[in-house]
């Protein structure tokens, strides 16, 4: 089969949808024609001229990369610093680069899941669900049509809560109405008031399915006008927001968890605040900068705070009550390569897919 690039971008945007990206963020499609025929897929942390001219001896025609190589936007391309040096070799031959970022890292599947399978935590639960991006749907169907409209939204993906799914609250009342003399209704007559048993559905959706899930009421429903409303909820989704809180299968002592975090994760070194003396257990994880979920941390119960990009004053900040690691930026999000071709291998088994060999960290160790 013969795929184009926009399929790809399709497919990682149903995996993490662009919308639960931070504001300041940049995941999209950043350069390249989404209608190009896809030739084979790159996956990396970073995309660089060195990662660009990778793409180019694998014949590969799209990066996916975690990191966006723009972030703001740009006013010339001379090729003056790396970012432009990257985006005119890219432009240039033809390469594709799509940025999926913090949208990644706020999904239950995504970034800080996979730090949680290298390190072989469990139970793994989202430490800061986010809050404003559930919906909840309100419509009214005649009784009879009530089993088709309701799979129409199921199927539309409307009604999944956690683990479960067509998941709705159903009430029986009177619908009222009157036709007016133009209208062609489907109960009911033009000019006559009119009185339908109804039943009164409502369901869960996020936000961004809220147009693919009206659509799907629409469809299905037999009235010629359908009775609906939309409400923003300030419930948290439990499926997306940063950072992850999980499990080790035992405790252990902190330098020996310390030792097993260096060797699954392939670390140099480890900054760390004073270790307290005491055994560990609970866990929280966030890929990259993640200072700001300290403390979610804490009031999680964790005895082990891993992320990057920790300021001096701010390792302060644990007062004891827990330790924060910090492992570096390149090395917490470096196998995100791997879940992206793990996620991309799922749904193309015949599309060439490879691993980056560039290390692109920008920082060394002696």
């Amino acid at each position: 089969m013969v795929y184009k690039i926009k399929d790809i971008v399709s497919y990682l945007e149903k995996i993490a949808p662009p919308s639960y990206q931070e504001s300041y963020d940049n995941a999209q499609l950043i350069t390249g024609n989404p209608h190009d025929t896809l030739k084979g897929v790159l996956c990396t942390l970073d995309a660089t001229e060195a990662v660009v001219d990778e793409a180019i001896s694998l014949g590969c025609n799209l990066i996916v990369a975690h990191h966006p190589i723009i972030f703001k936007g740009l006013k010339s391309l001379t090729g003056r610093n790396y970012v432009e040096k990257t985006v005119i070799k890219a432009i240039k031959n033809d390469i594709a680069i799509y940025a999926i970022h913090t949208n990644l890292d706020h999904v239950a599947h995504g970034v800080n899941k996979k730090i949680c399978d290298v390190i072989g935590l469990k139970n793994t639960k989202i430490l800061q669900p986010k809050k404003e991006i559930l919906l909840k749907l309100v419509t009214f169907a005649p009784h009879e049509a009530t089993e088709k409209v309701l799979k129409a939204l199921f199927d539309a993906g409307a009604g999944k809560i956690g683990e479960y799914s067509s998941c709705s609250f159903l009430a029986e009342g009177i619908g009222t109405f009157t036709p007016s003399i133009s209208a062609n209704p489907n109960k009911g007559t033009p000019e006559a008031a009119h009185r339908e048993p109804e039943t009164r559905i409502e369901v869960l959706l996020p936000s961004y399915l809220e147009r693919k899930v009206l659509h799907a009421l629409r469809e299905a429903h037999p009235y010629e006008e359908v009775a609906f409303f939309i409400q923003k909820l300030e419930n948290e989704n439990q499926e997306v927001g940063a950072g992850m809180i999980a499990e080790l299968n035992e405790e252990m002592d902190e330098k020996e968890f310390l030792e097993l975090l260096k060797l699954k994760m392939n670390l140099i070194t480890i900054k760390h605040t004073h270790l307290l003396g005491k055994k560990v257990k609970k866990i929280a994880v966030c890929g990259g900068a993640g200072i700001f979920l300290l403390p979610d941390a804490k009031r999680a119960g964790a005895d082990i705070f891993i992320t990057s990009d920790v300021k001096y004053h701010e390792f302060f900040d644990a007062e004891n009550q827990l330790v924060i690691c910090d492992i570096g930026h390149y090395e917490s999000e470096i196998y995100t390569k791997e879940l992206l071709r793990n996620i991309l291998s799922q749904k193309f088994t015949n599309i060439a897919l490879y691993l980056t060999k560039v290390i692109t960290n920008p920082i060394t160790y002696l």
